[in-house]
């Protein structure tokens, strides 16, 4: 439960140590408990919103049960003289609230950037409704951060006072968040990654205007360019006006404080953009119950891949064969293709969910599976590795592989290599068509066509004829013909 100074959220996680976990339910109530912080107390309305809604969390948890209840109070509850109000109707709920230091809540920041993506170090700014955490991330660690009062509610009431807000309002707000922040040794030449819902609501924003082809926040590049762009369209329009562009009524109020806070990060930072993260301080806790001490992830995208399987198992013997298959065709196929430990490894996590799709039905499993690999973040992916294995598992069995709407995210030469890997794993998939590993193994001559040569104690009549319909696929993948020999 994290008690924030906007927003207080409930979120209900199933996990196994080490092995994978699942978001099942998540409530959220637009407080705006940081109401009156400019001031240093809560105001009484915004008081009497956190009662409400604690008094519902605490009901939601009486129902579904639980075995561990962690509550997190933030900024308002910290810096307000009146904070303790909040703390006592949380125990008379039976919780038991922990107020979060500054520097606390920056290193859970900075603990679930560094498991939900593949970055070394990163300059991790959090900006809440009281308060905007900025920490150091080096060797995915926490190296340094503390908590300056800039967030949105905060800047917004102390601010920007009128709808839309005046010039002279926003260069205010502007020179404050300069002074703060000139204060800071902000590390120049890493990458910014930026949390926060009114950061992934300007994210948001900047997707729609680009017609962007992945309904997904986490991993998405926000160039300083399009923070421009969105700031001198959204400011000189009202709180209801930003609504009507689809930003929630809360956010739109505080959006104007948000966007003028980037910009001068930006600037400041000298920074040419910025990651979203689609994760904060409550996976920060949750991975704090993953992993031991330093409670990183080994490897943020092969526990994304191992965690969407264990969401959707098949068979894990068939997987087996047919990533073994997978790869050794890659191998085999090297003198036409040349690719590397990259390619090498897409093709591989394909193969690793490419039956996912079959929890929804067998027919089309192949379009439902491209689905489920775009429902949601897979941490240390790019948007462009995530869309290349849902192509993957879409033509892993049928179909002719094109980019389609993900073209915009390709780079050059992803078309063609698109179609070599999803030759390679639709030919590993049909040597394991009976799921039985009849086809113990398979080898590669290349010449003037290509010869697989497979390893079988009977002649595997049913691989065998499915493998030679891929001809020409294969042929427009690789330029040459296919033999299947036994």
């Amino acid at each position: 439960m994290d008690l924030g100074s906007g927003t207080f959220r409930l979120v209900l996680f199933a996990y196994a140590p080490g092995r994978f976990f699942r978001l099942l339910d998540e409530l959220r109530e637009p407080v705006a408990l940081g109401e009156g912080l400019a001031g240093g107390v809560i105001a009484i309305p915004a008081l009497e919103r956190g009662r409400k809604a604690l008094r519902a969390f605490a009901s939601f948890l009486q129902e579904v049960g639980g075995e561990e209840v962690a509550t997190l109070a933030t900024s308002a509850v910290r810096d307000a003289s009146n904070g303790q109000l909040v703390l006592e109707e949380a125990r008379r709920l039976g919780l038991s609230p922990q107020v979060l230091s500054g520097e606390e809540e920056a290193r859970l920041g900075v603990l679930a950037v560094a498991n939900a993506f593949t970055l070394p170090e990163a300059l991790v700014v959090d900006q809440g409704g009281g308060s905007a955490q900025v920490s150091l991330m080096r060797d995915r660690r926490f190296l340094s951060g503390l908590a300056l009062p800039l967030g949105a509610l905060r800047l917004a009431e102390g601010f920007l006072r009128n709808d839309p807000p005046g010039k002279g309002e926003v260069r205010a707000l502007e020179r404050e968040v300069a002074r703060r922040l000139k204060a800071l040794p902000l590390e120049r030449g890493v990458p910014l990654v930026a949390l926060g819902g009114n950061l992934r609501a300007i994210a948001r924003l900047h997707q729609k205007r680009r017609g962007y082809p992945l309904d997904l926040l986490h991993g998405y590049y926000l160039p300083r360019e399009g923070v421009e762009t969105l700031y001198e369209e959204l400011l000189p329009l009202t709180a209801k006006e930003r609504a009507a562009l689809g930003v929630q009524p809360d956010r739109a109020r505080t959006l104007p404080a948000s966007l003028a806070f980037l910009r001068v990060l930006l600037r400041e930072a000298r920074a040419p953009g910025l990651w979203v993260s689609g994760v904060g301080i409550r996976e920060g806790v949750l991975f704090t119950r993953m992993w031991p001490e330093p409670h990183l992830v080994p490897d943020p995208r092969a526990f994304a891949v191992e965690n969407l399987f264990l969401h959707y198992p098949f068979a894990e013997a068939h997987r087996d064969r047919v990533k073994a298959l997978a790869e050794a065709l890659f191998l085999g196929l090297f003198p036409l293709h040349g690719y590397g430990e990259g390619e090498r490894r897409l093709l591989l996590e394909a193969a690793h969910l490419h039956d996912i799709g079959m929890h929804i039905g067998y027919h089309e499993h192949h379009k439902h599976g491209a689905y489920l690999v775009l429902s949601g973040p897979l941490f240390g992916f790019s948007h462009r590795e995530q869309a290349l294995l849902a192509l993957l598992v879409r033509y892993h069995r049928r179909g002719r592989p094109e980019p389609g709407p993900f073209r915009g995210l390709f780079q050059r030469g992803d078309g063609k290599m698109l179609k070599r890997l999803a030759a390679m794993l639709r030919l590993a998939e049909m040597l394991e068509r009976t799921r039985s590993g009849r086809v113990r193994g398979v080898r590669v001559e290349v010449g003037e066509r290509v010869r697989l040569v497979l390893e079988a104690s009977d002649e595997p009549w049913v691989e065998r004829l499915e493998v030679e319909k891929q001809e020409g696929l294969f042929r427009e993948a690789f330029g040459l013909g296919l033999e299947v020999a036994w």
